[in-house]
This record gives C-alpha cells, sequence and structure tokens, in this order.
C-alpha cells in the first residue's frame, strides 16, 4: 500500500480576523488606563462585527450556488480519488482502521483522511471523539498521544495501539467521528473557499486534496501559503481570472511544493491525475473518469 506522506499541520481557519492595537496604558488617577481599554475592546467588537458580517454574506453567496463537490455523489468521488494518492484503492471505507508508520517523519497515519500522530490532528481526533465517547479503547492513550504530538515517537502507543485503533474502527461512532474531523478540517474550508475563490467540482476537488497533503497550514508549503503563493501568479475566477488558467498555476504551485521538500517525490496525484482533468476541460468533474496515480489506472464509471 503506497502513501503519499503525511501532512504538516497548522490550523488556519477559512477566514481569521486579528486585531492588534498597542497603547500604553497608565494609571495616572485621570482615566487613561480605563480608557485604552474601553478604546480596544470598542475597536475588538467593531473588528468580531465587521467579521460575522463578511462571513454572513459569503454565507449567502455560496448558499445561492449549486452544491458542488459538497453534493453526495461528487463527495463520494472525490474521496475515491484521494484514496487512489493515499492508499492505492478506490475504497475509502475500507480504511477507517488503516494505521501504519510510513517512515516520513511523523508517527503513524492512520484512518480515512491519513490522520497522524506525529502532525496533532489524530490527537485532536481521539480528544473530540472520546468527549463524546469516554468508555472508547483509545482514551488511554491520550498522555501518550500528547506526549508524541509534533514528533515521530511511539513512545507509550507501542505495543498496543495500533491494534486499540483497528478494533475501535469498528465501531460505527468512530467511523462517524472520523467523518467529521475530515469534513470540519479538511473539506468544508476547503470546498468553501474554493467556492468564494469562483472554482467549479474540480477546482474544489483541487483544493480538497491540496488540504489534505499539504495542511490547512498559513506557512509557504501550507495549503493558505499556498494558495496565495498561486494567486501573485494569476487571478482566480472570482478575481476576473480563467478558472482553467488559474488552477493550472496552482497545480504548479503545489507540484513546486511537493518536490522543493523531496525531489524524488512522485507527483502523479496532479500529473496523471488532477492535471489531466483539468486539461481534458473537465471542470464539473464528471464522470465517466479515469486517471492513474504511482502508474496504476483507476476508473469511475
Amino acid at each position: 500500500m503506497k502513501r503519499a506522506g503525511c501532512i504538516l499541520l497548522a490550523v488556519a481557519p477559512v477566514a481569521t480576523v486579528a486585531v492588534f492595537l498597542f497603547t500604553p496604558g497608565h494609571d495616572d488617577g485621570k482615566g487613561g488606563s480605563h480608557g485604552s481599554s474601553t478604546s480596544r475592546q470598542s475597536t475588538e467588537d467593531a473588528a468580531a462585527a465587521k467579521a460575522a458580517a463578511e462571513k454572513q454574506a459569503d454565507d449567502d453567496a455560496i448558499a445561492d450556488l449549486p452544491p458542488g463537490l459538497a453534493a453526495p455523489a461528487k463527495k463520494d468521488l472525490a474521496q475515491q480519488i484521494v484514496a487512489s494518492a493515499e492508499n492505492s484503492t478506490l475504497d475509502w471505507r475500507g480504511q477507517y482502521g488503516y494505521i501504519e508508520d510510513i517512515k516520513d517523519g511523523q508517527g503513524y497515519t492512520a484512518g480515512i483522511i491519513g490522520f497522524c500522530t506525529g502532525t496533532h490532528d489524530l490527537l485532536t481526533l481521539v480528544e473530540r471523539y472520546t468527549k463524546a465517547h469516554p468508555d472508547n479503547g483509545l482514551a488511554r492513550y491520550l498522555p501518550a498521544l500528547r506526549k508524541v504530538d509534533g514528533t515521530d515517537s511511539h513512545e507509550g502507543l507501542d505495543p498496543g495501539f495500533t491494534a486499540a485503533w483497528k478494533k475501535e474502527a469498528s465501531d460505527p461512532a468512530f467511523r462517524a467521528a472520523q467523518n467529521s474531523e475530515r469534513d470540519r478540517v479538511y473539506f468544508d474550508p476547503a470546498v468553501r473557499l474554493a467556492k468564494l475563490d469562483g472554482l467549479g467540482a474540480l477546482g474544489q476537488f483541487i483544493y480538497y486534496d491540496a488540504m489534505v497533503l499539504h495542511g490547512p497550514g498559513t506557512g509557504p508549503s501550507g495549503f493558505y501559503g499556498l494558495r496565495e503563493k498561486a494567486m501573485r501568479e494569476a487571478d482566480t475566477p472570482a478575481q476576473g481570472g480563467k478558472e482553467k488558467a488559474y488552477l493550472d498555476i496552482f497545480l504548479d504551485v503545489r507540484r513546486a511544493a511537493m518536490k522543493a521538500k523531496k525531489p524524488d517525490r512522485d507527483t502523479t496525484r496532479i500529473d496523471t491525475a488532477q492535471r489531466q482533468f483539468l486539461y481534458d476541460g473537465n471542470l464539473t468533474l464528471k464522470t465517466p473518469l479515469v486517471w492513474k496515480v504511482y502508474g496504476e489506472t483507476y476508473r469511475v464509471p
């Protein structure tokens, strides 16, 4: 089973509003400190109100758009394409119990989207699952998961963690938790932003696959950093650019980031899959589809 490698997770929401206000406060008996605090609070309240209004406007705009990749059949197709690159199979539902150390420096890689013990997302998944299901078979590994987070260590996890993961994956509640975390961290933010950028189903998938592989980070190799770099070279359709031209640049940026980390890295998930869909003009990701990853051919009728 081939794996493309795990994400480096740096959480970044689709829209982040940060307000920095530095006003040296002093208590001179004339209310200076209180005035500064009041001013800062007013500024933060105004920023929060503006952010809420912008989010509502985005929500309204998205509500008027076709479902795109979020349509059930298209979403299932997206999972199959990702699984072809992540697990060398179209059977993404068969990967809930998958777990192994693929020696990429991120510890154990597990589940339907490649949650990793070294990149915080697996820890978050187990924490959230344990909050809802305290007696689950993974809860006792939480101290160890917190300790190894950010490393490739197995300390405190071996020898029982992999068996516990596989066993827990037989529980529908844990499978549902994996689905929920996949959507919360990767699928929903990627599809939402792609729609706001004016992209169709193919572009939404390209964003989603990038979010999965590169992680939702703001650095130069994270999803948001890669998008910013692509936008410096081409306008999105929402900015008046051509969809195919923008996506071509975005894939160039992604491919370069993959090669920068490891020059001999396989990039067929881009070269003979996503790029092929793009050059075929299949911007709606309509089926039937045929693509290749790692030299293996996949077909969806």
